[in-house]
């Protein structure tokens, strides 16, 4: 996953009576294989808020040396380390460790509640391989949304097999469906609402064909949607095409807190520009105008590990049970300021700031390393 950055604008108002044509999505067992067909409706499924509580957070420990140089790998895993152990301060963490790593894993997250599990990884962006989970009217599901490796640009024989494995180590149900996109390509409010970017979900290296429509009725099905507040996004240049988490993120119903690139030479200044006009014009599914928060990225980095990928932005976080887990790259100004908005975004929540420069380095952030899977509702 790495750093974010033409499409036609526009926000589309649907419900679920549209939701028309998705009988490819089918709910199957813990096990990942299809459940036996039946008749009666299809279950109701609602993708909750970020924020809503947790039962754990899943990571991947599988740093790829097709990313980083080999002088760079012990960094990334300390990074993944101490995010691990700033969430297991507030939830348990369950993270997937190559089996020849278990033990160089164990010795860096220590005695904090982190549970290893053995499996095959070929990278670390679990946000994106991993399942995204549902709540319905069978419990907790997670839906395989087919990861390609960001639309072919990455190898992932390992990585496409992630999201079932998730969801049968966590008991859940898993849903599938013939849409092809990522966890980290999408935003909810958990009130039926969504931020999606054009570039990645409508591209024709994952969706071909498709049209806004197409993928709102499967979504509305899949996910509980009633609403979605495109961005254009960027295809091209990165790897994602340009995901919603490094753009905007829902901080509650009816808030959007959203990255603002200052640097007029940089490729992301005029997008962002263009999200924040977007994001202050929109409604939500219940009516309500957004309240938009903006939050500017860092004047400047530490330099050791500083290019063209490096992802700098704060918008990027992850929250979990009672604290959010956020970045800081060396700008006293810059961290300062994120860190205070965090603050008042989130008053009932623990501001945790980590250096995560290896991470970056990469391309990704703190919300592309974590899966949050929701409690089970009684």
């Amino acid at each position: 996953m790495r750093r974010r950055r033409f499409v036609q604008v526009g926000i589309s108002l649907f419900t679920g009576a549209l939701a028309t044509g998705c009988g490819s999505e089918a709910p199957a067992g813990g096990d990942g294989k299809p459940a036996p067909a039946g008749g009666g409706p299809a279950p109701k499924r609602v993708m909750p808020e970020e924020g809503q509580p947790h039962k754990r957070t899943w990571m991947a420990f599988g740093v790829s040396d097709r990313v980083w140089e080999p002088a760079q790998v012990p960094v990334v895993q300390r990074n993944l380390a101490a995010i691990a152990t700033a969430i297991a301060r507030f939830e348990p963490v369950s993270m997937l460790v190559r089996q020849d790593e278990l033990e160089l894993a164990r010795g860096l997250v220590g005695d904090a509640d982190v549970e290893l599990v053995a499996a095959e990884l070929d990278d670390l962006w679990i946000r994106d391989t991993g399942p995204v989970f549902v709540s319905g009217d069978n419990g907790i599901s997670g839906v395989d949304f087919n990861f390609n490796g960001w639309g072919g640009k990455q190898g992932h024989p390992r990585d496409a097999k992630v999201a079932r494995f998730v969801t049968g180590r966590a008991g859940a149900e898993t849903v599938h469906t013939d849409l092809v996109l990522e966890g980290g390509g999408i935003e909810v409010d958990g009130e039926g609402t969504a931020i999606i970017t054009e570039s990645c979900v409508l591209n024709e290296n994952r969706n071909p064909g498709l049209s806004k429509q197409d993928v709102e009725a499967k979504l509305a099905d899949l996910l509980g949607l009633k609403k979605i507040i495109w961005l254009p996004g960027i295809a091209g240049r990165d790897i994602t095409d340009g995901h919603t988490d490094f753009y905007a993120r829902f901080a509650g119903p009816g808030v959007v807190v959203a990255g603002l690139d200052t640097d007029p030479e940089s490729y992301d200044h005029d997008v962002t520009e263009r999200h924040l006009a977007i994001l202050k014009a929109a409604t939500d599914a219940n009516g309500r105008p957004l309240r938009v928060v903006v939050i500017e990225g860092p004047r400047t980095v530490r330099p050791e590990f500083a290019s063209e990928d490096f992802a700098a932005g704060y918008i990027n976080f992850s929250v979990c049970n009672g604290g959010v887990i956020a970045p800081e790259f060396g700008d006293a100004k810059a961290d300062s300021a994120a860190r205070a908005t965090l603050e008042r975004l989130f008053p009932d929540r623990k501001v945790v700031q980590l250096n995560i420069d290896g991470i970056a380095a990469g391309g990704g952030g703190i919300h592309c390393t974590t899966q949050q899977e929701p409690v089970r509702k009684p």
